[in-house]
């Protein structure tokens, strides 16, 4: 009678189920922005700096031996690799979803049953071994294996093992990048060093000018060709360039502080390359196509991962909607007395059942699920097309920094020589009493400033040069 019943009404409720699901839309898109075939470069070029290694990008002996210290030792970076590890995991988990599992079973206990009931009347009549009826407080002891498999008919735990391996993927892509901002990081500091370096170089070959020019004041003032106000002004301006070196000195210190943080180590001196000119680096810039920070850049990459993962989640969600088929299973041996455990075969016991649950009434809940994979999977979608246009925005802007800051280098260069000729005029000038020691003191600061500027110009095309290689996806190889 009740199978009577049962049947009619799962031959009613499962294709209700069925076409419920169907009317959920899991293949999600939206117009997407097409990417410029070039890059504004007046000469462009097809390879790409980012396919050059940075240990063959930077020739600096002592920078590369750094940066091999912060790949060892960078906190972030070591987070990012656990970040691997505990992808890794759940791929694991994933692939052990999809197979049966097994366990040992060992158990005992006592039942009674009440003397009214149909098992307690037909115990009391029923001889469990010849004559002995069964005993009102019957021990029962097991031992054998059980098992349970969800057979995964709708590909609900196939797209979560899919889910894992991409994001498993995409954590490899964010680690790249990670070692790429690192590398980039690394040679920033440490340009931004030697920056510093040759800024203090030039205020101290300008302190001892300086110092050589007040004694000069003093001797005239002496001689009665001067006053002591030109004295105040040229021990003010010395003080002045003094302080300069102070704060210099401070820039340095943190500027190693903080190189030392990217490598993992406490504050130490920084070794560095003091025997060369700080000049420009000698680069041919080639930024290639657009199309090539698709391959090259390891955050376009993650995020196209996180798609194809949103992807597998949101069809996962959908077959959470469908009748769920398990299958579970145990043999062993099962007895009221430790001494007939092992009595084979009688007391070998085993049971097989397979069970289809269909969700009815919590189906708000799955609904949630559904909407909440299908908004990451739109996020996912958004947050590629800005990864992209970052990407590109970041090459064009360094391209045209890069143009600028030359034709900028080529004027400061011619200034400051300008200026150097003009310290040199101003100070025979003033010997011979022809130009006031207040233009020789303009003169002074002029030629300080543009040589400092002209330093500041050449750290910015360093760096212009190390940003655009991290922004062509270069670094990480």
């Amino acid at each position: 009678m009740m199978r009577r019943i049962y049947s009619p009404l799962i031959m009613v409720l499962l294709p209700m189920v069925l076409s419920a699901c169907a009317s959920l839309a899991t293949d999600l898109s939206f117009p997407q922005k097409a990417m410029p075939a070039k890059f504004q470069d007046p000469k462009p070029n097809a390879r790409s700096i980012a396919n050059i290694n940075w240990r063959d990008y930077f020739a600096d002996a002592h920078l590369l031996k750094l940066i091999d210290t912060a790949i060892s030792n960078n906190m972030d970076l070591q987070v990012a690799l656990q970040r691997i590890e505990i992808s890794r995991s759940s791929v694991k988990l994933a692939n052990g979803a999809l197979l049966p599992q097994v366990g040992l079973n060992v158990g005992g206990g006592v039942r009674k049953f009440g003397l009214y009931t149909m098992d307690g009347a037909g115990n009391a009549t029923t001889e469990i071994t010849p004559g002995q009826t069964v005993p009102v407080n019957l021990p029962d002891m097991y031992l054998g294996l059980q098992s349970s498999w969800e057979v995964d008919i709708w590909g609900k735990l196939r797209n979560q093992r899919k889910s894992a391996v991409a994001n498993y993927l995409s954590s490899v892509e964010g680690t790249k990048f990670v070692i790429s901002a690192l590398v980039a990081d690394v040679a920033v500091y440490y340009n931004q060093l030697l920056a510093s370096d040759y800024e203090l170089d030039i205020v101290r070959q300008t302190i001892q000018k300086q110092q050589e020019a007040l004694e000069v004041v003093k001797v005239q003032k002496e001689a009665g060709r001067g006053n002591e106000l030109a004295v105040q002004q040229f021990q003010a301006e010395l003080l002045n360039t003094q302080i300069l070196e102070k704060k210099l000195q401070q820039q340095i210190v943190e500027t190693e502080n903080t190189l030392n943080f990217l490598l993992g180590r406490y504050p130490q001196a920084i070794q560095r390359t003091t025997d060369i000119g700080f000049d420009a680096l000698p680069k041919q810039i080639s930024a290639g196509f657009p199309s090539e920070l698709l391959a090259n850049r390891p955050d376009i990459r993650e995020a196209e991962l996180q798609i194809e993962a949103s992807k597998f989640d949101l069809k996962a969600a959908k077959a959470a909607f469908y009748p769920n088929f398990n299958i579970t299973a145990s043999f062993g041996f099962q007895a009221f007395n430790p001494e007939f455990l092992f009595s084979s075969p009688a007391s070998i016991a085993y049971s097989v059942m397979g069970t289809l649950v269909a969700p009815i009434i919590n189906r708000n809940a799955l609904e949630a699920q559904f909407n909440t994979a299908k908004a990451n999977q739109l996020t996912a979608l958004y947050n590629y097309q800005k990864t992209i246009l970052n990407a590109y925005v970041e090459v064009a802007n360094q391209l045209a920094n890069i143009q600028n800051l030359q034709q900028i280098n080529t004027l400061k260069t011619q200034q400051n020589k300008v200026l150097a000729a003009s310290v040199t005029t101003a100070n025979e000038l003033h010997k011979y009493a022809r130009a006031s020691y207040l233009e020789v003191l303009v003169a002074q600061q002029g030629a300080l400033q543009s040589r400092l500027e002209l330093i500041n110009v050449v750290k910015q095309q360093r760096l212009a040069s190390i940003i655009i290689y991290k922004a062509l996806g270069g670094g990480w190889r």
